[in-house]
């Protein structure tokens, strides 16, 4: 059946409506003469870097003592320019929204963006030293596990902390807006949630990882593990005379070292602190401090378990504790 072109004539009318809500306040749109970080960019940039952070593990292949150089120098200076121009547009959409929706006209962006991007390439030896820790954890902390090629390949809690790490040193920095967008395309991409406020040790492992989440002021020593589920939460958020949330004060919790934390247990609160070498075990709700190589279980459930019977059979219908 051919269309109805009469019915197109509407279309006009229907993109002025449009448009129309684009002057609404508080309306969800960004129009102006500044643009904003290129989603894209910032994610072909997570590429790049995992390109160079484990080489011969991703795109390129055949590498070899002999060529690496090239290979990682070719990279470095295309992550350059890409950093240079995202970091400088982060920044001046940072100065917007904090200014009044206006820019310093005085201010050299791109000039910033060059710096921080320089500082941050900086710790790309620092990267691949504390990422080797943590898939060595993730080998010797699961049985399952062949090799490291196959944590490198397969392991979404490898993905997760590779993301954060990349995102931690860029807000380290001080670079704004990027290092969240990094961190959510990362949730999206393993189901692990980690703000890369976040500050860990070196040796993590997240077994399984889904349903993983980390608060942005959670301080994580070194050997801890977590298993599937798990979140280390706000306790609750403070509110000032107005009602707004505080922000910047520390929410949630602190693991020390050789922490382990078993699946879908929840570990809640700012100033709640877990003691080194403690077992936080499944299903745990836990809002206040314990000490070290100190053990927390839920006492043991009971199960009620009803079996299925015949119509003739009900009135001797027995139950099992």
């Amino acid at each position: 059946m051919a269309s109805d072109f009469r019915l197109k004539e509407q279309l006009p009318r229907l993109t002025d409506r449009i448009v129309a809500t684009y002057k609404c306040a508080g309306a969800v749109h960004y129009l102006g003469h500044c643009p904003l970080p290129n989603y894209d960019e910032i994610i072909e940039c997570v590429a790049d870097l995992k390109d160079i952070l484990y080489p011969g593990y991703r795109r390129r292949e055949g590498l070899h003592i002999g060529n690496v150089t090239y290979h990682v120098g070719d990279i470095i200076d295309g992550l350059h320019d890409k950093l240079t121009r995202q970091i400088a547009r982060a920044l001046q959409h940072d100065d917007r929204v904090n200014g009044g929706n206006t820019c310093d006209p005085e201010t050299d962006y791109e000039a910033k963006g060059q710096a921080m991007a320089i500082a941050f390439l900086e710790r790309i030896p620092y990267l691949r030293e504390i990422l080797g820790t943590d898939a060595r954890a993730a080998y010797d902390g699961d049985p399952a596990c062949r090799s490291i090629d196959e944590v490198v390949f397969c392991y979404p809690g490898l993905e997760a902390i590779t993301v954060h790490r990349i995102a931690h040193e860029m807000r380290k920095l001080g670079v704004p807006f990027i290092p969240r967008m990094m961190s959510e395309w990362s949730h999206k991409q393993t189901g692990i949630d980690i703000h890369p406020g976040a500050i860990i040790g070196h040796h993590f492992f997240i077994d399984h990882g889904t349903g993983v989440v980390v608060g942005e002021t959670c301080e994580i020593g070194n050997n801890v593990k977590l298993y599937q589920g798990v979140t280390l939460g706000a306790l609750s958020f403070a509110t000032d005379d107005d009602g707004n949330l505080v922000r910047g004060h520390k929410r949630h919790p602190t693991l020390e070292d050789g922490v382990v934390i078993y699946a879908n247990a929840t570990v809640l609160g700012g100033r709640t602190v877990v003691g080194h070498h403690s077992v936080i075990g499944s299903s745990v709700w836990l809002t206040h401090s314990v000490e070290p190589h100190t053990t927390v279980v839920m006492e043991k459930p009971k199960l009620r378990i009803r079996a299925e019977v015949p119509d003739e059979l009900k009135p001797e219908l027995n139950y099992q504790i």
